[in-house]
């Protein structure tokens, strides 16, 4: 089945491919575009690094020779990958999501210690509220940003307009609430009737909440190979159980 990537262009390249691999063809839909900010790096020494999103990598890598030698705590396993790649050998990956990063920093780091924090612009208020308020000296380095598309591209209008793209894959909530209001303004709120929307968490959910008459599903962790299993069940009618094998 056809499936709209809403990721930025670099990032939805991966997905298209795990999709085709998967059989299925994927429609590109960028909403966001990934851009360095430009930033300098805030003075140092730093005891450790914090990095929550993968868009952060690249900036980090132009930084590597100053930044490598101190450990980076990374939110889960595709960023800590993706920063291995880029140079840095002494990384701890969490479980996933913003609160694990915190309870991961908390039981390696003491109380105290000067963080950097590589981060987007456009962010949530964790992990940074969790550590400053448990006494951590927290700096901020807005290392990217993320542009949002004022439009969807044609081909995923078309394909939306005409019942091709029965799934939409959804990353974080900016985005998902970005093509929730790029189809509202296209006037296909009532095309989009019936697709399934898979979101990496429930709080990437709340953003489609403008939508109607869509259906949801969650992955039950926040990765994308959570989320791509979800397609198995993407088809099949809401209520109906998977078919069973005869003996």
């Amino acid at each position: 089945m056809k499936v709209l990537v809403t990721r930025p262009r670099g990032q939805a390249e991966a997905t298209a491919r795990r999709l085709a691999a998967l059989g299925h063809e994927a429609v590109r839909a960028p909403v966001l575009d990934v851009v360095p900010t430009g930033e300098p790096v805030p003075a140092g020494p730093f005891d450790a690094l914090l990095v929550t999103s993968s868009n952060a990598v690249p900036a980090l890598a132009v930084e590597r020779e100053r930044l490598s030698r101190i450990t980076a705590f990374a939110v889960g396993r595709r960023t800590a990958d993706q920063l291995r790649g880029a140079g840095f050998a002494r990384v701890e990956e969490a479980a996933g999501d913003s609160l694990d990063l915190v309870w991961l920093v908390r039981a390696s780091v003491p109380s105290g210690a000067r963080l950097l924090y590589a981060a987007g612009r456009d962010r949530k208020v964790e992990p940074a509220r969790s550590l400053v308020d448990a006494g951590y000296d927290l700096q901020v380095w807005d290392c990217y940003e993320a542009v949002a598309a004022r439009s969807l591209p044609q081909e995923a209008r078309e394909a939306l307009r005409n019942g091709q793209a029965e799934v939409i894959l959804h990353y974080s909530r900016r985005s998902a609430a970005l093509v929730a209001s790029l189809i509202r303004e296209a006037g296909l709120g009532e095309a989009v009737a019936g697709t399934v929307h898979l979101c990496l968490s429930a709080d990437v959910a709340q953003g489609l909440r403008s939508l109607v008459g869509i259906r949801i599903l969650i992955a039950q962790r926040p990765d994308e190979e959570s989320l791509l299993a979800l397609l198995a069940r993407a088809g099949r009618p809401p209520g109906s159980q998977p078919p069973q094998s005869g003996c």
